[in-house]
């Protein structure tokens, strides 16, 4: 049958952009409740289901828990290569902890480098980044005195993380003063977990973020 003049002239339905998915994230956290409660908060927040939290079942120092996401790493990309699948091997894996009064954090810091791994340290601890979502830097303090601050925003503070009720609308303003701490760091010479306060917990929530 001969198309009509009408068929002849219709322009071809025009094709749905592609849009290339989210990095595949590992996030491995040295902390059993805090931190993996805000990083799924903001997770769910964001609708990003490509972001992997997991805790460790045996802790110690930051080393070890850069050897355990190495671990987590070489098996995902085992399964892919297997499989035949790059989207089981993670694009990104990331380790969370605090400088507080850990032993061989340079050795964890050049171990992550040599095997392709971010981290996200804050000094003294990860309490920090939660404090910036209210207020600017406090100055250098102790892990508790910190924690003591935090109390003073969030009632009853005790280790439990709502990302939504308490920490959404300050998010914004969190980023700017972290990237603050580290300008400041960086104009001294120094890496920003070599500096008290400082948090690069936001270098990973960015991540997690981008649309």
């Amino acid at each position: 049958m001969a198309k009509s003049r009408r068929d002849r002239n219709r322009k071809p339905a025009r094709r749905k952009p592609f849009r290339e998915p989210k990095p595949l994230i590992l996030v491995v956290c040295e902390g059993k409740v805090t931190e993996p409660q805000y990083f799924r908060g903001f997770t769910n927040a964001c609708l990003n289901p490509r972001v992997d939290i997991r805790i460790p079942g045996e802790h110690g120092t930051p080393k070890r828990l850069v050897e355990v996401a190495k671990e987590y790493k070489k098996l995902a990309e085992e399964a892919a290569a297997k499989e035949g699948d790059e989207n089981l091997a993670f694009d990104s894996v990331w380790c969370v902890f605090d400088v507080d009064e850990h032993p061989l954090i340079p050795d964890a810091i050049q171990m992550a480098r040599d095997n392709g791994i971010h981290l996200a340290i804050s000094n003294p601890a990860f309490e920090l980044w939660l404090l910036l979502h209210f207020r600017d830097s406090p100055g250098m303090k102790r892990r508790d005195q910190v924690r003591e601050l935090l109390e003073d925003f969030v009632e009853e503070y005790d280790k439990h993380v709502d990302f939504v009720k308490d920490y959404s609308t300050g998010y914004d303003d969190a980023v700017k003063r972290s990237k603050r701490l580290s300008e400041i760091a960086s104009n001294s010479g120094r890496s920003h977990h070599d500096c008290n306060p400082s948090t690069g917990v936001f270098l990973l929530t960015e991540l997690i973020r981008v649309p």
